[in-house]
């Protein structure tokens, strides 16, 4: 579960972070940036809350401290709960400390921490329900060497343990009218899979005698194995690697009929009664790619697996890499009650693979069923489950109808109980932050998690009513959430301090105080224009042959020019598609005297006289140029696998600060610097029933624009956060000033 409590200290004062609608959030965020003061900015990164980003600006001449409370749930896996934080300081840390104390009612069962950077082994102290765990090495122990300032530490620090478990129907907590209800499976904890360098290899070896099994690959046609599920005896494990260590790289995705296939003959083997009739249906999808070939539309393929597996089958999706749709695999896999899992590229895809395996291999039992007194019990979250797999837990939350209540009866198929309530203050006296509310901030949690869920598989009445439940409970709650952030800035009734200091970046007279856009052009390429004040953007596409330069930025009074060079895939992709992306970009200050090139693969920078104030370049996962009072760029470098048959690396450009050029700047994205007036009317529906089409009124022209999202890489350099925008057709023709081709150039640091 993800909460936040963000405080800072300003000039001796504390405020307290306020969660918002996520753009009202950020417009709060940006406007304080812009002036020059201290603030900050938590956002959820992608769709789920798990994962969070932080930004944070820090005004001039000033002391800030940052504190940041985070709850979760932890989620059972393996037998076991996993905390694993990620340190990464870089430098040596006067007072380094990782403290842990854990409080468990029922009882610790085993404990271990340890750390990727740690030579020796750590050792907990812990007794029956509770444990400290203390981490304080000094700046001597965090040396790599005597004298040297490099930093041992840089990697993982994981605690993992798990809780006495009686034969009942679980643990179930109440406090204050709500209840949580915890019920897990048995332990998983010290079985190891055998590792080997393929993946696949190691599932078919980790098969028991008793599982059926198929095998379907498929590129733009399908083939199997063998045309029925196959009892998994040593002999067809044996055979079935074979087959594997024959496998090529295939060419084209044909996702739809390769599903189709495997459910075809799961339904199979249960007709012909060749599996046993109480086993469990499950299917396994592992692709690294986008549906290309046969059928190719994701809401289709969606809909048409939906309705093959008819809820009497889980289907569990692996996307390898950075090219697949990761979210297309994610709502299919929810849709029929399994899960997703990201793949990534490197040297642990193996170990992550089967990871994933021992998760859902072994399920232990299927159609859970958690009822509880109707008359009692409302608001529940979900109850039923289609399949508990060992090592796992299921928790259930709701609200009593009577808060007095401290008692009611639980049961399932197996088992029944009274479920009762713990005086947590007489427990844990000294821990009473710990407890509190936190069932009733769970249940909104998990609430709040069902509802994302529905926007992505339910009806557009479902979605838009699921959206409008989870912000009023993320706001009620202080989640934040993908709907939401939490900013903190200095309240706008607080008079400013004596000597309070907001940098002036620019002294010229176009120079003004607003928030202040971002107009990028990444993948494709799209071109993304923000439009702050009208609370809206506009995105076009420009298709030309790899190879052309396009002028993007040219400032004649502030002597900027920036140039663009397209890029193609290795090769032509089987649908024909001729894919381009920025591989190049050209930079040019004349006043400074600055050339820099930014290449995939090179920056080179070629300077006269001019100070470290005048120009900086801070090179991380993203290159930021700094022009002394001036705009910023931001380079982005996308890495891609480099045996992608078709893919390359290439490159998105962002633009901070963009009202400080001067209003003759032009350019593919220069000329919107300064805004765009239009206005959208007569909406309909389109072509896909998520993107409506209307008509815009823009620069005197009527047009039909496509409401539709690209990807913003700011924040999130690997997934990118979807921006919706207006997008305009054509290669933006009505909108750019005069034809897509004007803006072509005779060399990267050329003006003509």
């Amino acid at each position: 579960m993800t909460v936040f409590v963000y405080l800072r200290e300003i000039e001796g004062q504390t405020y307290t972070g306020e969660v918002k609608e996520k753009e009202k959030a950020k417009k709060q965020y940006q406007k304080a940036v812009s002036t020059g003061q201290t603030a900050g900015l938590v956002r959820a990164s992608g769709r789920k809350m798990e994962k969070f980003t932080v930004s944070v600006n820090i005004a001039a001449n000033s002391n800030v401290t940052f504190i940041l409370t985070h709850e979760e749930l932890l989620q059972r896996k393996l037998g076991q709960y996993e905390i694993m934080t990620r340190v990464k300081p870089k430098q040596l840390v006067q007072h380094f400390e990782i403290v842990a104390d854990i409080y468990e009612p029922q009882g610790i069962d085993f404990l271990e921490a340890y750390g990727t950077f740690i030579s020796n082994e750590l050792l907990p102290w812990w007794r029956k329900q509770s444990a400290h765990i203390s981490f304080c090495p000094t700046l001597d122990q965090q040396r790599k060497c005597l004298g040297c300032e490099g930093t041992l530490i840089d990697g993982d620090f994981f605690i993992k343990y798990d809780v006495n478990r009686a034969e009942t129907i679980g643990d179930i907590q109440i406090v204050n009218g709500y209840f949580v209800h915890f019920f897990a499976s048995g332990s998983m904890r010290g079985i190891k899979m055998k590792q080997t360098k393929d993946a696949m290899l190691a599932i078919l070896n980790d098969l028991a005698e008793d599982d059926y099994f198929g095998i379907v690959l498929f590129d733009s046609s399908i083939s199997t194995w063998k045309e029925s599920l196959t009892k998994a005896t040593k002999e067809n494990v044996s055979e079935a690697q074979q087959f594997i260590q024959g496998i090529t790289d295939l060419g084209a995705t044909n996702i739809n009929d390769a599903v189709m296939k495997a459910v075809d003959m799961i339904m199979k083997g249960k007709r012909d009664k060749k599996v046993p009739e109480r086993s469990v249906s499950m299917v396994i999808l592992m692709t690294d790619g986008m549906p290309n070939s046969g059928e190719s539309s994701v809401p289709h393929i969606q809909e048409n697996v939906l309705l093959a597996m008819g809820g009497n089958m889980t289907l569990f999706c692996l996307g390898f890499g950075d090219d697949v749709d990761y979210s297309f695999l994610d709502v299919m896999s929810r849709q029929n009650k399994g899960l997703a899992r990201r793949i990534y590229e490197g040297s642990d895809a193996t170990v992550q693979l089967q990871g994933f395996y021992e998760e859902v291999a072994s399920p232990l039992l299927s159609e859970v069923d958690l009822r509880y007194p109707d008359n009692l019990v409302n608001s529940l979250t979900t109850s039923h489950y289609k399949q508990l797999f060992n090592g796992s837990e299921i928790v259930v939350a709701g609200r009593l109808t009577d808060y007095s209540l401290d008692n009611f009866l639980v049961e399932d198929f197996i088992v029944k109980g009274q479920a009762s309530a713990q005086e947590w203050d007489i427990l844990y006296p000294e821990q009473e932050y710990i407890f509190g509310d936190y069932t009733e901030r769970l249940w909104a949690y998990l609430t709040i998690q069902e509802l994302l869920s529905k926007r992505s598989t339910g009806t557009a009445e479902e979605k838009g009513n699921a959206t409008a439940q989870a912000l009023e409970m993320s706001l009620q709650y202080s989640f934040v959430t993908p709907l939401t952030s939490m900013v903190v800035t200095k309240p706008e009734t607080d008079e400013e301090p004596e000597g309070h200091f907001v940098p002036q970046l620019m002294s010229n007279a176009w120079t003004h105080s607003r928030i202040s856009p971002t107009n990028f052009v990444d993948g494709d390429p799209h071109f993304m224009i923000e439009l702050p004040e009208q609370e809206d953007a506009l995105c076009f596409n420009i298709d030309d042959r790899p190879g052309t330069i396009f002028n993007l930025v040219r400032d004649q009074l502030a002597g900027i020019l920036v140039n663009g060079q397209t890029i193609g895939d290795k090769k032509v992709a089987p649908d024909g598609k001729v894919n381009t992306y920025f591989g190049r970009f050209g930079i040019i200050h004349q006043g400074l005297g600055v050339r820099l090139e930014v290449t995939t693969h090179d920056i080179t920078v070629q300077v006269s006289t001019l100070t470290h104030s005048d120009f900086a370049v801070t090179k991380d996962r993203s290159l930021t140029v700094t022009l002394r009072d001036s705009v910023r760029f931001v380079v982005i470098l996308h890495k891609v696998w480099k045996q992608h048959p078709y893919h390359q690396d290439y490159l998105g450009f962002y633009t901070l600060d963009s009202h400080l050029l001067s209003p003759s700047v032009h350019g593919l994205l220069g000329q919107f610097y300064h805004g765009v007036q239009f206005e959208v009317k007569d909406m309909r529906p389109g072509e896909v029933p998520e993107k409506p089409d209307a008509t815009m009124l823009v620069k005197g022209q009527e047009l039909t624009v496509t409401r539709g999202w690209q990807r913003d890489f700011r924040w999130d350099v690997k997934n990118g956060e979807n921006i919706p925008c207006w997008f305009i057709h054509s290669n933006g023709n009505g909108l750019i000033d005069g034809n897509h081709t004007d803006y072509i150039m005779s060399g990267l640091f050329k003006t003509v």
